[in-house]
């Protein structure tokens, strides 16, 4: 699984970067967790909100979000 987080850098963004990494570590997956500033693939995804959170190349979450429910849209999207 590959869950990227994607946004403009801000403190906002890098706290859901962080909290991602801190759900898959809790859920014990095999996920690569990386942080994108690349604007131009939130606009790809027709997306007017950051940070959002893509699983395997599709959008799974918009906007900043509790640990609880990353968790949730992780565990969501599990093969």
């Amino acid at each position: 699984m590959k869950i990227q987080i994607i946004g403009s850098g801000c403190p906002t963004c890098k706290s859901f970067y962080e909290l991602t990494k801190t759900a898959v570590k809790d859920l014990a997956i095999d996920a690569k967790v990386e942080y994108s500033t690349d604007i131009s693939k939130i606009i790809e995804l027709g997306v007017m909100e950051s940070p959002i959170m893509t699983i395997d190349g599709k959008l799974a979450l918009t906007g900043s979000h509790s640990l609880e429910k990353i968790k949730q849209t992780i565990q969501e999207h599990q093969p």
